[in-house]
């Protein structure tokens, strides 16, 4: 089964979840049968075995303004000058996915997220094949709830109607497709995200955050985030519950890895609430310091307003980590071994965190059981479930 895969990014070149979601599910399924042809907007030297990568656009990825994939920025041409905003890169590799949509042999397009809708659409009038989107957010996800930009909501929108199959990350988020879009909810399939647990480092002895380390000898707690710093993520409810907790356990630290237009703001906003002294933004992070934010944290936070799934708690529990999640994401459909409060609800979600800290006894089991859940964790049965529905399509023409 040869498939034409388009997405926006891949590690290491990523700025968020949505490359790390994509690699871990096409190398699960190749191991299902897939022959997976992966476009990308840029050229990178991936050396993938499950997968070939080409280049739609011959262009550098330039240093990610760690926003996210959804913000406009910029590539670099070969004198070092900024050029093609956001909108002409889509165009561009629009135009080009099109071009190697002529030469590619493929049976299916696979199209990851509204950054690619219009490419994806552009192959499917050249080649005519079977066009599935994967949709691991909408723009009323990326825009905090409100309506968001309507621009995009008109690509999602037409290329939704127009697809043959949409594979939603969550059922939270194929609800939402269907209220905004109103697209027949029997076009639409829920895929939940995993974990590759094998693609992670493991714990070393000596954690890169020695200065954490210390106080935590010395009875500091640390609280944890890491993600990007936008409205989606719900971080001032962060640091509104963080306030209340300092007032009753002062000895707490809350560690915010990440960036994002939201970073001056929060900034500001752990000043006004007085808790400066018990804040530290650590800024984006990848390798051995990524990876111990998750491993020195006592509990990790996801208060996200509206998360379609929602990688970071189960990577926090790879490395021994129990969490608190928000009810409004997908990975709340699945993951058991976690507390659970409404993002909005800053007084009980400053009580949960508080009750979890004081508590050893409690933080040892819950990320001793979270860690054991999510070994059992795995992206083969959502592999073996879109390869069957590749299959379904085999032969035909749309």
């Amino acid at each position: 089964m040869k498939v034409m895969m388009l997405g926006w990014e891949l590690p290491p070149h990523n700025s968020g979840g949505l490359g790390v979601a994509c690699r871990q599910l096409a190398q699960a399924l190749n191991h299902s049968g897939a022959d997976i042809d992966f476009i990308l907007p840029y050229r990178a030297d991936h050396k993938f075995d499950f997968m070939r990568v080409h280049a739609a656009v011959d262009v550098e990825p330039s240093v990610y303004s760690m926003t996210g994939v959804y913000d406009s920025r910029y590539y670099l041409n070969q004198d070092g000058h900024l050029q093609l905003g956001l909108h002409d890169q889509q165009l561009m590799y629009a135009e080009n996915v099109a071009r190697l949509a002529e030469k590619l042999d493929f049976d299916i397009i696979h199209a990851h997220d509204w950054l690619t809708f219009r490419a994806a659409l552009r192959a499917r009038q050249v080649k005519r094949r079977p066009l599935i989107l994967h949709v691991h957010s909408i723009e009323r996800d990326r825009a905090g709830g409100k309506s968001g930009n309507p621009f995009v909501r008109e690509i999602e929108e037409n290329a939704m109607l127009g697809a043959d199959l949409v594979y939603a990350v969550s059922e939270r988020t194929r609800q939402m497709i269907i209220q905004d879009y109103h697209i027949p909810a029997d076009k639409i399939d829920v895929a939940h995200n995993s974990i590759d647990t094998l693609m992670y480092d493991q714990l070393t002895d000596e954690n890169e955050y020695r200065y954490l380390t210390e106080l935590k000898k010395d009875g500091w707690k640390v609280v944890a985030n890491v993600g990007r710093m936008t409205i989606q993520k719900g971080l001032p409810h962060l640091l509104d519950a963080a306030k209340r907790v300092v007032e009753y356990q002062p000895r707490t630290l809350f560690l915010l890895v990440g960036d994002g237009e939201q970073r001056d703001e929060l900034i500001e906003l752990a000043a006004a609430r007085g808790i400066s002294r018990n804040v530290i933004f650590a800024g984006f992070q990848r390798g051995a310091r990524w990876r111990d934010a998750y491993a020195i944290a006592d509990l990790f936070v996801m208060p996200s307003v509206s998360e379609p799934f929602g990688l970071t708690p189960l990577e926090a529990a790879f490395h021994g980590t129990p969490s608190l999640i928000s009810w409004q994401s997908g990975v709340s459909e699945l993951f058991k071994n976690s507390l659970k409060v409404d993002y909005w609800d800053v007084n009980l979600m400053a009580d949960k965190i508080i009750g979890a800290l004081r508590s050893e006894a409690f933080i040892n089991e819950l990320g001793n059981n979270a860690q054991t859940e999510v070994n059992f964790y795995s992206w083969r049965p959502t592999a073996d479930k879109i390869f069957s529905r590749y299959q379904s399509f085999a032969g035909s023409r749309a």
